[in-house]
């Protein structure tokens, strides 16, 4: 299949290599020549602007946008429009709100395909998974990408229709912050508690046969091996939010009790005033994930 990749950063890149290593062929274009030119190298055919893109597409456009979500997607939409028909299908792997979704489908000439992506840059080798929302024939067009993007076909499937799939990631992400959450309490009694303990062994014993083993507790491993029990100089500040406030005020809008998801994501907002162990683990985590900076805290802190 010929497909047409829109944003070559760190997600928009694993799109395009794991899509060429599959056997496809990528068109690919970033307003950046540098992140265009790094795509040529791995085998794609690189645009110099998204007419030129749609350009070598030909006939029916097969097109992966992966740019942040908001104005970038709208504006890449409205750049697209006049390329597009009934024929073609336009992919929005971004982190948008199932709303905006909507939104989109309906004033989208293309068949509009709303794709919730979790697994982050971490996941480069292994694939993403893949929560689709848009016309099923649509879908059924993208399988073969979507088998080579996300782990493979039990990796991805059709949510339902429009604002589907970005309905079901963001309700994902609310469960992500609730996971993290309990994670970081769990720690925080431990390296508060009776035991001086090291948390890496704790970690790695729990990920091998216990009920709460996870890729999560993976990463507490991971950050406990690289920064030690103490989690060093990490700083008490968990960046993000929105998809989890997003979450909530669904929750209160259908009248859905989420009290945990609510509890993380308030810890989430108060890790900008005071510090806590848990919070510090929070922001270590995703950096594990999605390779997110890492806050650190200054040497006099």
């Amino acid at each position: 299949m010929q497909l047409g990749v829109i944003g070559l950063g760190r997600m928009g890149r694993i799109v395009v290599n794991r899509s060429l290593d599959a056997g496809h062929d990528v068109v690919a274009f970033d307003l950046s020549a540098e992140a265009t030119a790094t795509a040529a190298e791995a085998g794609a055919e690189p645009a110099d602007s998204i007419a030129d893109l749609a350009e070598r597409l030909g006939d029916d456009k097969r097109v992966w946008v992966m740019v942040p979500a908001g104005d970038a997607v709208d504006a890449t939409l409205a750049d697209l429009s006049s390329h597009l028909d009934g024929d073609d299908v336009v992919v929005d792997g971004g982190n948008s709100h199932f709303e905006a979704s909507v939104r989109r489908a309906e004033s989208t000439d293309a068949a509009y395909l709303d794709c919730g992506t979790s697994g982050g840059p971490a996941s480069a080798e292994e694939g993403f998974s893949l929560m689709v929302g848009g016309p099923a024939w649509a879908y059924e067009e993208l399988v073969p990408v979507f088998d080579a993007v996300a782990t493979g076909p039990d990796g991805h499937d059709r949510m339902g229709p429009s604002g589907s799939g970005h309905y079901v990631k963001m309700v994902h992400n609310g469960v992500e912050y609730a996971l993290m959450q309990a994670y970081g309490e769990g720690f925080e009694l431990l390296a508060d508690g009776r035991y001086d303990l090291d948390l890496e062994a704790v970690a790695r014993t729990w990920n091998n046969g216990a009920v709460i083993r996870s890729w999560l507790l993976e990463l507490c491993e991971e950050a406990f091996h690289e920064e030690g029990s103490d989690l060093g100089d990490v700083a008490d500040h968990v960046a993000g939010g929105s998809t989890g406030t997003w979450t909530v005020e669904e929750a209160l809008e259908q009248e859905v009790p989420v009290p945990l998801i609510y509890g993380a994501l308030a810890e989430r907002f108060d890790s900008r005033n005071e510090g806590r162990f848990s919070r510090r683990l929070a922001n270590r985590l995703r950096y594990g994930f999605g390779r997110h900076d890492v806050a650190r805290r200054a040497e006099n802190e």
